[in-house]
């Protein structure tokens, strides 16, 4: 049960770091980071770790993100995000009812349509072909998965595949078509900083995921890390700006840690699946599109920030991406930690009302 936890801190988790597998990611990690950096590649730190260590994985090579380590790099993220958080920023929010139900009417329609596709082009079973559609939440649908028997290996690597294209795909989209001149990654960190105000975010932060954690809130070391800031922020109790040279190393540990879930994988496994979730993810991509254009009728953001507020990637993945681009990262951070709450109400019932008609 331990293992389970938001910040598990024990002593089978401590080992981890010191283990080989862990090392070996570090090993292979920092010089596909500095490669990718070298040919500018956008949200280099990120990808280029990403892409070796699932290949390394997917190779034989035995890999292994701490989650111990995975779940500090989150809170000193989720407390770069929460730099965003401010005043102006809550005098906002009222907008976001409209573009949160933008959100519930997305992923209903992108279970109902990418799942009729996983039926009949992938010849996925009902339930499978659900948790398979889904826009993201591959933690919390695997419980519900394996609750409702399914296949695991399916959902998991649908997800996976899912998450490989979105991650790489759209930096390059971004970076592309966004104007660079407005891109802006904060480089400089304030001067005269006090280091007790850090401790103080951090201790909330602790103290506010675990109590999110008990309480089962989705992403709880991304929300009680925000709830945390902002609040210490807007009080002005504590603040702290952490440096970009800091992020770009959480992006390596992230980055990693997705690779890392190609461990026991082959390809074979990713080649028999590979054509539909590329087919499903495209899907799943062009009904976030038409919601991001709906949503940009309701509210005024950049269309970029709206576009990655409906992207089915992971949470993390997608927040990072944000940061990279300074694209409202609290704005898509928030949208992202509703969806996890809609699809894990939104999947039952589904669930529920097949279970009726069978």
């Amino acid at each position: 049960m331990q293992n389970n936890q938001a910040i598990p801190f024990n002593k089978e988790n401590f080992k981890q770091i010191f283990s080989f597998q862990f090392v070996s990611v570090i090993i292979v990690s920092i010089p596909s980071a500095i490669v990718a950096d070298y040919f500018n590649l956008p949200l280099a730190w990120f990808l280029g770790p990403m892409l070796i260590t699932a290949l390394a994985a997917l190779m034989g090579l035995k890999v292994k993100m701490p989650r111990l380590v995975l779940s500090s790099i989150l809170i000193i993220l989720g407390l770069y995000i929460g730099n965003y958080i401010d005043k102006e920023l809550f005098a906002q929010m009222h907008q976001w009812i409209w573009t949160s139900l933008v959100m519930l009417v997305y992923i209903i329609t992108s279970v109902l349509i990418v799942s009729k596709y996983l039926q009949y082009f992938s010849k996925y079973e009902k339930k499978t072909s659900i948790f398979s559609a889904a826009p993201g939440a591959l933690g919390p649908l695997m419980i519900l998965a394996e609750d409702e028997k399914t296949d695991l290996s399916q959902v998991a690597i649908s997800h996976l595949i899912r998450l490989i294209i979105i991650v790489t795909v759209f930096p390059f989209i971004v970076n592309s078509f966004y104007e660079v001149e407005n891109m802006k990654v904060v480089e400089e960190v304030v001067q005269n900083q006090n280091i007790s105000q850090l401790l103080i975010l951090i201790a909330s932060s602790i103290v506010l995921i675990i109590f999110f954690d008990k309480l089962k809130v989705p992403a709880a070391l991304l929300s009680g890390t925000l709830v945390a800031s902002g609040i210490l922020q807007i009080t002005e109790l504590a603040s702290f700006q952490i440096s970009a040279d800091i992020i770009d190393y959480c992006l390596l540990i992230l980055g990693s840690s997705v690779g890392c879930r190609f461990a026991d994988k082959s390809f074979g496994e990713i080649g028999r699946n590979a054509l539909h979730s590329f087919v499903a993810t495209f899907l799943l991509v062009v009904l976030g599109l038409i919601a991001a254009l709906v949503a940009s009728l309701l509210i005024d953001k950049n269309f970029f920030t709206l576009l990655l507020s409906y992207c089915p990637g992971g949470i993390y993945e997608v927040a990072v991406i944000a940061i990279f681009f300074d694209l409202d990262p609290e704005f898509v951070s928030f949208h992202h930690i509703i969806r996890l709450l809609m699809i894990l109400f939104i999947v039952p019932v589904i669930l529920k009302i097949i279970s009726k008609k069978t």
